[in-house]
């Protein structure tokens, strides 16, 4: 089979190599192209007689999907496939998997890091420091003993509450169909009342239709004065017109955003304006461990295909 990785995956050309090593050894052709197709031709002149394709988180509406006409797999190394047309895809006969779990640590270490910094005040004490002023207006305050309001309680979610258990935080947490790992982390509660009681709010849920918008002005109202949004999922799942003026308007203390409707988000964009808003491009998956993760899964992915057991599939061909 024709096995094709589309864009680079951040990790060094020796792990790609090692990886792909015993499909060339089984007579497999592999080729692995260091920059993004970022037009229809030359995707199709890359990638349009491969069986299999690989790929990090490039769009692949159905006009790109449509060129890849040989693809009966796609191994996606990225956790949400929202950039996928899944529609497409299952008329195309292609399987599409993800490559959920690589970015578990990776998300909950600077969902973390944004708690602390806005909790602490850690930037702006930086500021004072640099321009010798004192700590007057900066004393912050502890997360430990913090209710912390967790929605989407997937690995990613877990393994916040799992970290957050060793700073002494109580979790609460808000998913559909809980795992029995979930429930021995925190205490299930509905939407409006994790937004009640929180003191900090982390969104870790898929961007779906359900959950495009889901955070907006009657949930942002619910919040305490002294409570802090994290987002590190997906930016269309917050209403950012919202946030912004609970924000700007002190109805809420504090945000970290790391994630936007477009990417990266436009320098008129009101989060990156807004009062006491944290904003990071897009990094919350990215650490330099993280990436080999995900490109060992996104091969391993191929491995079981090629052995006729896919796994992590999100999208089942329809024919």
């Amino acid at each position: 089979m024709k096995i094709v990785l589309i864009e680079p995956l951040s990790v060094d050309l020796a792990v790609i190599e090692r990886l792909a090593r015993p499909w060339r050894a089984a007579g497999h052709s592999f080729v692995a192209y260091d920059s993004r197709a970022e037009d229809p031709t030359e995707l199709r002149r890359r990638a349009g007689d491969a069986d299999i394709v690989l790929e990090g988180n490039q769009p692949l509406p159905a006009e790109m999907l449509r060129q890849l006409s040989a693809c009966r797999y796609l191994s996606v190394g990225f956790s949400g496939i929202d950039h996928v047309d899944a529609e497409t895809a299952r008329q195309m006969g292609i399987t599409v998997s993800n490559s959920a779990g690589y970015a578990d640590d990776s998300v909950a270490e600077l969902a973390l890091g944004m708690m602390l910094s806005l909790l602490r005040n850690i930037g702006p004490a930086d500021a004072a420091c640099k321009a010798g002023r004192t700590k007057d207006g900066l004393v912050g305050r502890e997360l430990c003993g913090k209710t912390v309001g967790i929605v989407g309680m997937g690995a990613c979610g877990c393994r916040l509450a799992e970290i957050l258990q060793v700073f002494g935080c109580r979790v609460i947490f808000y998913a559909p169909r809980p795992s029995e790992r979930a429930m021995q982390l925190g205490l299930q509660v509905e939407l409006p009342a994790l937004f009640r009681e929180a003191d900090i709010i982390s969104l870790h849920c898929p961007l779906t239709e359900q959950t495009r918008g889901l955070v907006g002005k009657d949930l942002l109202v619910q919040m305490k004065p002294s409570a802090i949004l994290i987002n590190t999922a997906r930016g269309p799942i917050v209403d950012s017109a919202a946030l912004a003026e609970a924000l700007n308007s002190g109805r809420i203390a504090g945000a970290g955003v790391d994630v936007y409707e477009t990417e990266p988000p436009s320098p008129e964009h009101p989060l990156l304006q807004a009062r006491n808003c944290l904003t990071t491009p897009h990094v919350a998956f990215a650490s330099a461990e993280s990436m080999v993760k995900r490109a060992e899964i996104a091969f391993g992915n191929v491995d079981a295909y090629l052995a006729g057991k896919p796994h992590n599939v999100k999208i089942a061909a329809s024919r």
